[in-house]
């Protein structure tokens, strides 16, 4: 969450202090929202937090692409477990050698 007090600042103010706020970023690991004219309007983040925030958004991805599946498994479609451990098996070039 975004402290309304600490991490909005004028672009203008980040130009003239740019070591200071990079100092804040790092502490904090939050972003800062940078504003225009009294407008939001650019999001500044160190590397370290952006790259968490990147694989956060993936594991979203997977779990959402995964749902549907689960939702069939639990209505009973799909193939059991065994079933599909037997043909993987089966059509496996280690174990069919």
């Amino acid at each position: 969450m975004i402290n309304l007090k600490d991490e909005i600042n004028s672009l203008s103010n980040f130009k003239r202090n740019t070591s200071e706020f990079l100092e804040q970023m790092r502490a904090s690991g939050k972003p800062i929202v940078l504003t225009i004219n009294g407008k939001a309007e650019i999001v500044v983040q160190d590397a370290g937090s952006y790259q968490k925030l990147l694989e956060l958004a993936e594991r979203i991805e997977t779990i959402e692409a995964v749902k549907p599946a689960i939702a069939e498994m639990n209505d009973g479609k799909g193939e059991s477990f065994d079933k599909v451990l037997e043909e993987l098996l089966e059509n496996s070039p280690e174990v069919a050698g």
